[in-house]
């Protein structure tokens, strides 16, 4: 696996416009203002063409936000008087540095904003990423953790990276690309830490820039910003002298004022080590640090570096399963409750499908894709259709089946993906106190045809995700009527049969396969002619036919059709008919686990059977080789014996030969 910093890297030489110039004295006031012992700086002295504000009172330190507890630092009351100022005229809407922390709110949970930053490696594997890096790095400004998030993708431009720190702008016009608002940037490395900075290479007709952008919450407050200002640089390299120079996007002065703010509140208070950061990144890659990371509600850092090596934690998120005891280390430990405190656990189940040739490492250590689907036992696939207003809107196969540890385990829930990102993650459907009816049952599913929300942990309350949350509930239930005997738990009385009727909503069709669908296959539209015939002798029968399993042949599977004879026409669909309620007699975890005893003695009467009859198998076998062997022996010795006597004419005279030759008849 290749790291950072083992690239070949571009042999570059360090800007000598601008830093040899601060060792020779040349432009004492350049001097002055990048080593940060200015007592004014260049930004009081002339308009900056960084925005159209004044800015002053600038620390010469990068210091904390005022608050470290994300929660509550959202207070912006600081002492500084911020007056909303218009000048030439110019009429924009200036977005007020509260805004960054409002808007990071979106993000509830920090993994999911750890998860925001990986979509955009993610998207880059198109422009050739093989890597996206997490792990631990140092703030030398006072040594403390920072976040590092480094891929080999693309990288972004000097114009890329402005529309990445602005609000609304996003390039990504493909179908497959995750990110869509261009706002997913500033809500998660906001609602990870007050600050982060931004390196940024990317080559383009042969011609190499390196980009530097800042964000800083800590900077805005603490200078009493109205508005919210992004310090940036840009480098051109020069092939002819092989060095870093300044762009020529804007002019000197410029360069300057930017430059100046990143060395003031960046983690680096001199341009040699802001530079230096380019050289693990190679002719194109992003790096991103989040420094100044928030602390939760009782004053620890959020995100724990500490407790595992190899992985990033969230502090004090371990969640206790009440449970009996002897169930309560299967449940803790289970995949669906470490997912909410382990970054490991959770980035391993947030893609359903990743190139090999990508890897995600966390704390030098490849995270392990881990398929959920591979988890279920007794498995069904279920093939899910929705329509409005006569039009189908999207197509999916749900995988469904009981956990492997059922019963043992209260899980139960569906894993839906979107565009192959997990959106919602054991999704609680149904909800069960006093009966147990869903315990177990999990499911799988890539659901493109409703939208998620901004911060990619949830789904838009549309209509066709509420049909989607009606069908998953009867898909729930459904399969616990008819399969919770596989796990010990008593059979229950089938429900009644799906009900064909016309011009309905939606159209669900029930499809049992052999073998799973991958993501990226698709289905047929309709269903085979066998489901055909079983559905339309449901519509004539009515409500009270009782359901049938349909097995299809490989020839009736390959020949599955949207329209035709024998088929289904779109027009139809399946109008589930409510499930019946729960016996009274529900079982308890106390009177699943004893069945779940006598479920083990009957399978082990069942395997010692299964040895006698194998061992009476062998003896059979053994005996009926070696009756071969006798019978062939004994032609043997039969044709000796004609061969010495007289013709023999009958079969006693056979066996009179055969008892002269002492040869024991058989």
């Amino acid at each position: 696996m290749m790291r950072p910093g083992m690239f070949e890297k571009v042999q570059l030489q360090k800007p000598k416009s601008l830093l040899e110039r601060q060792e020779s004295g040349e432009e004492r006031s350049w001097n002055a203002l990048s080593t940060g012992q200015s007592g004014t700086s260049v930004l009081d002295q002339v308009q900056s063409t960084l925005d159209d504000t004044g800015l002053s009172q600038m620390s010469t330190i990068c210091s904390a936000p005022l608050c470290r507890q994300f929660w509550k630092s959202g207070s912006y009351d600081n002492g500084h008087s911020a007056k909303i100022s218009v000048q030439n005229g110019t009429n924009y809407l200036h977005v007020h540095p509260m805004f960054l922390h409002s808007n990071a709110t979106s993000h509830k949970w920090a993994f999911g904003a750890v998860a925001e930053l990986l979509d955009n490696a993610v998207d880059e594997i198109q422009n050739g990423a093989t890597f996206v890096v997490v792990d631990k790095t140092t703030n030398p400004r006072d040594g403390s953790p920072a976040l590092l998030i480094q891929d080999d993708g693309g990288g972004m431009d000097p114009e890329a990276l402005r529309r990445c720190m602005s609000f609304g702008f996003s390039d990504k016009k493909e179908k497959s690309a995750i990110g869509q608002y261009g706002n997913g940037f500033k809500t998660s490395t906001m609602r990870l830490g007050a600050d982060v900075v931004v390196f940024s290479c990317h080559m383009d007709d042969g011609v190499l820039t390196q980009s530097i952008g800042l964000l800083s919450y800590t900077f805005l407050m603490q200078t009493g910003h109205d508005r919210i200002v992004v310090p940036m640089v840009d480098y051109k390299f020069n092939v002819s002298t092989r060095t870093l120079e300044m762009s020529c996007r804007y002019d000197r002065e410029h360069f300057m004022a930017n430059l100046s703010l990143l060395l003031q509140w960046s983690p680096y208070s001199n341009e040699a080590d802001l530079v230096q950061q380019f050289d693990d990144i190679g002719s194109h890659g992003t790096k991103i640090i989040i420094y100044n990371l928030w602390f939760d509600d009782d004053g620890k850092m959020e995100l724990d570096f500490d407790a595992d090596p190899q992985d990033i934690r969230i502090s004090g998120d371990i969640r206790k399963v009440e449970t009996i005891p002897a169930w309560k280390s299967v449940n803790e430990q289970h995949i669906a409750n470490r997912l909410h405190y382990s970054l490991r656990v959770y980035l391993s189940i947030l893609y359903l499908q990743i190139p090999e040739s990508f890897k995600i490492v966390l704390r030098g250590q490849n995270v392990e894709r881990h398929n959920i689907a591979d988890d279920l036992k007794y498995i069904e696939y279920i093939l899910y259709r929705p329509q409005t207003a006569g039009f189908v809107e999207g197509e999916v196969v749900t995988t469904i089946g009981f956990l492997k540890e059922a019963p043992h385990v209260n899980i139960h829930g569906f894993n839906v993906y979107y565009k192959n990102r997990l959106i919602l993650p054991f999704w609680r459907v149904v909800n069960y106190t006093s009966n147990l009816r869903g315990r177990g049952v999990v499911g799988v599913l890539e659901a493109n045809f409703i939208e998620p929300t901004h911060n990619k942990q949830d789904f838009e309350k549309t209509s066709l995700f509420q049909k989607l949350e009606v069908r998953l509930k009867e898909m729930t239930w459904e399969y616990w009527d008819f399969h919770c005997g596989l796990i010990g738990y008593q059979a229950k009385k089938k429900v009644r049969a799906s009900v064909c009727t016309k011009n309905s909503s939606h159209f669900v069709p029930h499809v049992g396969l052999d073998k799973p669908v991958l993501s990226g296959q698709s289905l047929p539209s309709s269903t085979s002619e066998a489901f055909g015939e079983a559905f339309r002798d449901k519509s004539k029968q009515g409500s009270g036919m009782k359901r049938k399993a349909v097995k299809l042949t490989e020839t009736e599977r390959a020949n599955m059709q949207t329209t035709g004879e024998g088929g289904i026409d779109d027009n139809w669909e399946i109008e589930e008919i409510q499930p019946i309620n729960i016996l009274d007699d529900q079982l308890k975890d106390e009177e699943a686990a004893k069945m779940v005893q006598e479920h083990k003695k009957l399978l082990a009467k069942c395997m010692e059977y299964e040895k006698s009859e194998k061992e009476l198998n062998d003896k059979l076998a053994r005996l009926t080789s070696e009756l071969g062997e006798a019978q062939l022996e004994y032609s043997q010795l039969l044709a000796e014996a004609l061969s010495m006597g007289p013709p023999i004419k009958n079969e006693s005279n056979v066996n009179q030969a055969v008892q002269n030759s002492r040869v024991p008849r058989v």
